[in-house]
């Protein structure tokens, strides 16, 4: 008897280990997908924009050159943290051939979107989302903030969901650069 029942709870205590450690591989791969971005190798959908000045764009005209997309929404902490960053990013590299596009999410209203535009000097262009067919295309893009890197081919090839890793971006940014 004695026996036995040692049996049955080094049993538990294994299925207890085995389920610790699954959960902690999930829990692992949460937090890389969230933290690390993914290099993909998607073609870019060629997605039609208005942009706040009402200068319609394609995105497909913006091929030959490095395209990064940023979907992000006045209300989000992390999107408004990133801002300096971004702009920062774009007047350092506008002229190596560089485009960042800031698509607002459907639900930001047109004057919160344009407000925020003007009190943080938003250099690069800004697109109204307001029907969400930008998001749509991008594989119905809900969280904010997510980032598309396209490559002057036209080829999505990093992809990112949450604050921006500036390391893994410029590299694979740099290459794709105009030389000065």
């Amino acid at each position: 008897m004695i026996c036995r029942n040692q049996n049955v709870t080094e049993d538990m205590k294994f299925r207890e280990f085995i389920v610790a450690i699954v959960v902690a591989l999930l829990l692992g791969g949460v937090i890389y997908l969230w933290f690390g971005g993914k290099a993909i190798d998607a073609k870019a959908p060629n997605v039609s924009m208005t942009l706040l000045d009402g200068e319609k764009i394609d995105l497909a005209s913006l091929r030959g050159h490095p395209v990064l997309i940023d979907f992000w929404a006045t209300s989000c902490p992390g999107c408004v943290a990133e801002l300096p960053h971004l702009n920062a990013l774009y007047k350092e590299l506008k002229g190596r051939g560089f485009r960042l596009i800031g698509v607002a999410m459907y639900y930001d209203p047109e004057e919160q979107v344009r407000a925020m535009q003007k009190a943080r000097g938003i250099a690069y262009p800004i697109v109204l989302d307001t029907d969400g067919k930008i998001a749509k295309a991008f594989g119905d893009v809900q969280l904010t903030p997510t980032y598309f890197l396209i490559s002057p081919g036209g080829r999505v090839v990093y992809q990112k969901l949450g604050a921006l890793d500036m390391q893994s971006l410029m590299a694979k940014l740099k290459p794709m650069l105009e030389t000065p």
